[in-house]
């Protein structure tokens, strides 16, 4: 059993400072339970919501100031990389953590890139590029850490910085392409020098996103979902990967609230991962490929119930069998007030 409390508050500066076109963002969260991946065994996980240590932190803590007469905004503080970069609106229901951000990216960092469980100090512009085009690009601290971790923030960038930026359309949803790199070389999986040190390498990479409705309404339609990203494949355990999958909304006569989904999410395993299997005297292929089934409706004005079913071809078996099958329901319960 995992757990997901999240408390967030949002502050219009201009009405409560007199801070015109500004804007303040804060977002706690706790997360507890078990870990469902240790049964599950894959590589890429099977659940959004787990983490190695349950902690209450604040996860995000930034002020936006709204700049061109609102054609751009510049952020500055604690914040998400995934819900301004690598993210399909379109997947968002889907419960495998492949289908928030890109396993090749997610795996990037000296501890991860600033997303879920903690993100790291940011700086991001965003500007808007005639009736639907846009542009992102944000440079953040290559070393995530926030208040309820044990290290705390880290204000000094001893580890360089993740540049990333995004360009792309919402015209009938959005097509997108994004690009990252890392200021700070990492280390190689497996390569080493002379002295038995591990190789220096520069981790990049880049991704499309394709989110498209192909019938209907907000109200009752479907949407496509594709997206695909590489990356250099010498310092994470990825080369790469792809997502695709629909959400149909308002399928069932008298359940408007209803949504179900599909996705197929495949993680390309880089070869340095592959041979550190192989020395381990198991086999593992390219790739570790999951197909994820899911409906969520509402059970209550404030609560929604969402079983789930996923089953992974998993890259290498390990002490275990290459297929896992995953079923599990999830509540979600909402409360808001202005």
């Amino acid at each position: 059993m995992l757990d997901n409390l999240e408390v967030t508050a949002d502050g219009d500066l201009d009405r409560l400072a007199g801070w015109r076109g500004a804007r303040a963002h804060l977002h706690v969260l706790s997360n507890q339970g078990g870990s469902i991946n240790a049964l599950a065994g894959t590589v890429q996980g099977v659940d959004n919501i787990e983490v190695a240590d349950g902690r209450v932190k604040l996860y995000e803590a930034w002020v936006e100031q709204d700049l061109a007469g609102g054609r751009a905004a510049l952020l500055v503080g604690l914040s998400d990389l995934n819900v301004d970069f690598y993210q399909n609106d379109s997947a968002g229901m889907l419960v495998a953590p492949a289908f928030g951000i890109g396993s090749e990216l997610a795996a990037t960092g000296p501890n991860g890139p600033s997303i879920f469980p903690s993100t790291a100090l940011t700086m991001r512009l965003k500007t808007s590029i005639g009736p639907s085009g846009y542009f992102h690009a944000a440079v953040v601290n290559a070393r995530a850490g926030v208040l309820g971790d044990t290290t705390g923030i880290d204000l000094g960038m001893h580890d360089g910085a993740l540049l990333i930026a995004e360009a792309g359309t919402r015209a009938n949803g959005k097509l997108a392409f994004g690009a990252w790199r890392y200021t700070r070389q990492q280390d190689d999986m497996r390569a080493c020098d002379g002295n038995e040190n591990p190789v220096k390498r520069t981790a990049n990479g880049a991704y499309l996103l394709v989110d498209q409705r192909l019938v209907g309404d907000d109200g009752r339609g479907i949407d496509l979902f594709l997206r695909a990203g590489i990356s250099d494949g010498k310092t994470t355990p990825f080369r790469g990967g792809f997502q695709t999958g629909l959400l149909a909304r308002g399928l069932v006569p008298g359940r408007p609230d209803g949504q179900f989904s599909i996705g197929v999410a495949q993680g390309l395993l880089s070869q340095a991962l592959r041979q550190t299997v192989r020395d381990a005297g198991d086999h593992a292929d390219a790739a570790e490929t999951g197909i994820e089934i899911t409906y969520q409706d509402r059970a209550a004005p404030f609560l929604a119930v969402q079983p789930d079913v996923q089953y992974v071809r998993r890259a290498y078996a390990g002490a275990g069998r290459r297929s896992a099958f995953v079923v599990g329901l999830r509540l979600i319960a909402e409360f808001s007030r202005r």
